[in-house]
């Protein structure tokens, strides 16, 4: 067995999509530790501070503590708990995690067998605690043989283990595209933001819709919704009463009124959908928006960053005092969802 202590060159664990992972490298400007396609990990190091919400690819941030390159077949549970180093003294949470891969989903079963045989032995020791503002304990097996230790800050990190939101597919719903936009609202806001921001009545609209699964999730939140796409629209939404079809070019519409939301899930050039997007919010026809940006096979960062920069240059132009974030959400893909909200001084 083969042990390190991480600590003293302040090494972070990464996780992200697997495919992203050079994506996720370039957003930090940290330095490389281990990085390897497709593995929906890496390392870096050299950097002091990094900020998860202002990270666009990052699942998740782990300060890494330790790490055991040979863990023996027969008692992991031993070498586990030696390795876990002395500070933080006491955890909130204790999250087993592998790769969001086909080979981490084989070491699934061994993780829920072995999670509460590991937290036992760590109440036993005082390491656990029910304080929510504490670390959280990441113990991350890249192969059934290797762990990465670390610890999260709950207030710098994702809320669910492996960074990953899970939603479930309501039945009704006319296609997938519904988790996108459940998980854009659970991610981009908080528990007051949702009572003020999704209220029953509420006026949105949906740029490409059809086949009409953000619209459809919109209804659900008891929003009146203009569904806006030369396509039709399927399911419960074709003829729902709170739903007006509006068969027009979604980058032509401007609704008569300023509705509370615009949502939009268009195919097209990361830098026009963001154009669209800022004019809207630039004109007052809405002040918050829920978008995705489609991003080319090569260059994502540099697509995605020109295409909020140009968002920053109209509503800078404006004056205005606004909210932006990007993410790529567990149930994205090619693409990055972003959230823009104008704050009224």
């Amino acid at each position: 067995m083969s042990t390190q202590n991480s600590t003293k060159s302040h090494q972070w664990l990464l996780y992200c999509r697997p495919g992203f992972e050079r994506d996720c490298l370039q957003e930090t400007l940290a330095v490389p530790l281990e990085i390897n396609a497709n593995s929906g990990f890496l390392i870096i190091q050299n950097k002091p501070r990094l900020h998860y919400d202002k990270l666009t690819f990052t699942r998740q941030l782990i300060t890494l503590l330790a790490e055991i390159s040979e863990l023996p077949d027969r008692d992991r549970l031993t070498p586990l708990l030696a390795a876990i180093p002395d500070t933080p003294a006491q955890f909130s949470a204790l999250w087993l995690e592998t790769p969001d891969t086909n080979d981490g989903k084989t070491l699934s079963g061994f993780i829920k067998r072995f999670q509460p045989l590991l937290e036992e032995k760590l109440r036993a020791r005082g390491r656990m605690t029910k304080d929510p503002h504490l670390p959280r304990l990441h113990i991350f097996f890249p192969d059934k043989n290797r762990v990465l230790i670390g610890a999260s800050d709950p207030r710098n990190s994702a809320t669910s283990a492996m960074g990953i939101l899970r939603m479930k597919m309501p039945y009704e719903a006319p296609s997938r595209s519904v988790l996108k936009l459940a998980e854009a609202f659970e991610t981009f806001l908080s528990k007051d933001e949702k009572f003020r921001w999704i209220r029953h009545g509420m006026r949105a609209v949906d740029l490409g819709a059809a086949p009409g699964g953000w619209t459809w999730h919109l209804v659900r939140l008891g929003m009146q919704v203009e569904a806006v796409d030369n396509g039709p629209l399927k399911g419960v939404v074709a003829e729902h009463p709170s739903v007006k079809h509006q068969r027009q070019d979604g980058f032509r519409y401007r609704p008569k009124h300023a509705v509370d939301w615009l949502v939009c899930d268009m195919i097209e050039q990361p830098r026009r959908v963001a154009a669209l997007v800022a004019d809207w919010v630039a004109s007052g026809s809405t002040n918050r928006a829920i978008f995705n940006l489609k991003l080319p096979m090569k260059k994502r960062l540099e697509a995605l960053n020109d295409a909020l920069a140009s968002i920053r240059a109209v509503l800078d132009k404006k004056g205005f005092k606004y909210r932006l974030q990007s993410k790529q959400l567990y149930h994205d893909r090619e693409e990055v969802t972003v959230f823009l909200a104008r704050i009224k001084l």
